[in-house]
C-alpha cells in the first residue's frame, strides 16, 4: 500500500483569521482541491492531518472511502509535528508514503501517479517532482525512511529529507511549474 499524507493543520497565519483550507477557490473549498486529485489518483488511502480549526475543516472535507483522519495536537510546533502525526497511520509493510500540502490546488493526478509507481518499483528512496531547476511538492518516501522523520522539528518538512538525501533522489519531470503554487495570501485565490 502507497498512503498519501495530507497536511491540513496549519494556521493560514498569512491570511488574518481566516482559515485558507475553507475558503472558496473555483466553487469549492481549498482543501477539496487537492483532495479530490488525491482521491482519483492511484494512492490507497488518504491520511488526512488536522490541527487548527479542526472541527470546521472536517466538516467540509468530502466524503470518501480512501480517508483516514488523525488530530495533531501540536499543530503549533509545525509541519515536521503534522508529518510525524500522519506517519502513525503509516504502517511498516506499506512500500512507501507521499506528503502533500493541502494548500495547493493545481496538483495533477498524472503527477501523484508518477510518483506512485516509482515508489512502486522502489530504485530509490525519495521522488520528488521537477521542473527546470526547481523542485517541489509533493514528495513520495520508501517506507525505510520512516524512522530517519522521527527526528524532525519545527518547519521541517519534506523537501528537508530531499537536500539530505539528495542521491537517493529520483527526481521526476513535469511539464509545469503551476503545479507548486500553493495558497497563502488572498490575492492567490483571484488567480
Amino acid at each position: 500500500m502507497i498512503k498519501a499524507i495530507l497536511l491540513a493543520a496549519g494556521q493560514s497565519k498569512r491570511l488574518k483569521s481566516e482559515n485558507k483550507l475553507s475558503k472558496i477557490y473555483k466553487k469549492k473549498h481549498l482543501i477539496n482541491h487537492t483532495l479530490q486529485t488525491l482521491h482519483k489518483s492511484k494512492v490507497n488511502k488518504v491520511i488526512i492531518v488536522f490541527g487548527y480549526q479542526h472541527k470546521k475543516i472536517k466538516k467540509i472535507i468530502k466524503k470518501h472511502k480512501k480517508n483516514i483522519f488523525i488530530f495533531n495536537k501540536d499543530y503549533k510546533k509545525g509541519m515536521a509535528s503534522s508529518i510525524k502525526t500522519g506517519l502513525k497511520k503509516v504502517s511498516r509493510t506499506d512500500k512507501g508514503f507521499i506528503v502533500v500540502q493541502s494548500d495547493m490546488p493545481f496538483i495533477k493526478k498524472s503527477d501523484i501517479n508518477k510518483i506512485y509507481s516509482s515508489i512502486k518499483f522502489k530504485k530509490y528512496l525519495v521522488y520528488v517532482l521537477k521542473y527546470k531547476n526547481k523542485i517541489g511538492n509533493p514528495i513520495g518516501f520508501d517506507i525505510s525512511l520512516i524512522k530517519k522523520f522521527k527526528n524532525i522539528k519545527g518547519e521541517f518538512g519534506a523537501k528537508f529529507m530531499v537536500k539530505r538525501l539528495k542521491n537517493r533522489t529520483k527526481f521526476i519531470r513535469i511539464s509545469t511549474a503551476k503545479s507548486f503554487k500553493d495558497f497563502d495570501k488572498a490575492s492567490d485565490f483571484r488567480i
